[in-house]
């Protein structure tokens, strides 16, 4: 099995190298690509990611869905690893995702912990180690066989907002998935720069509108017009 890490950035330039420093410390394990697929950052992310020693792609479309799927277009491994600039990974990530397939999982995840003490984060966490949709999210990182994710079609490019949970739930329906029981960690900043009844609040009406079919752009619009972020 070869893995080709994707990693959707915008941005970024604070989190990359230590990402990238820790994932290529894995590239004689089956890590085949370290990828950084930036959407037009007009910080310093691309110098930095190719310091630092990852392949860096600029996504010809803005958005994160649109950069995951370029990436994976442009991936020579047959495993796909799905990381997010803030998060820091398991460094067993690797042995993971081999033993999930070899006990017949098609993709998976991890749970998560925030970078931060306060204990309603903590709470939060803690659901990550449940089966449902609503408990998922691209933070927890994401892997998938290339062939899965061809088969699904991928990301929808479409997508601006929620394209981790349509993904994740049109794959449930057909292969397998896992939650490896382990953590990678996650930034806080969201929380930091909002209190956390607001972020809780924006998450439930926009898992809420999605459901209900709104449109991208009214999703998008409701989600600035709740919490101040990036």
């Amino acid at each position: 099995m070869r893995i080709s890490v994707i990693i959707p950035a915008y941005n970024e330039e604070k989190n990359i190298t230590d990402l990238v420093q820790m994932l290529l410390r894995q590239s004689g394990n089956g890590v085949d690509q370290v990828m950084v697929v930036d959407g037009h950052s007009n910080d310093g992310s691309l110098q930095v990611a190719r310091k630092a020693g990852a392949q860096v792609l600029i996504s010809p479309q803005k958005g994160r869905a649109a950069q995951m799927n370029y990436g994976a277009l442009k991936a020579t491994g047959d495993m796909l690893y799905f990381v997010h600039a803030d998060v820091r990974i398991h460094p067993d990530f690797a042995q993971d995702i081999k033993y999930a397939v070899s006990r017949g999982y098609d993709l998976g995840c991890y749970r998560f912990v925030f970078d931060s003490k306060k204990l309603l984060l903590k709470i939060n966490s803690w659901f990550t180690r449940l089966p449902f949709l609503w408990c998922r999210g691209g933070d927890q990182t994401l892997f998938v066989k290339k062939e899965v994710f061809n088969a699904l079609s991928g990301f929808r490019a479409d997508y601006q907002i929620m394209e981790d949970y349509d993904f994740i739930e049109r794959a449930q329906k057909d292969y397998r998935f896992a939650i490896i029981p382990k953590n990678v960690v996650v930034s806080a900043r969201k929380y930091q720069t909002n209190s956390y009844l607001r972020v809780q609040h924006a998450n439930y009406t926009i898992m809420r509108m999605w459901k209900q079919g709104a449109s991208q752009e009214d999703m998008v619009a409701k989600y600035k017009q709740m919490i101040n972020y990036r």
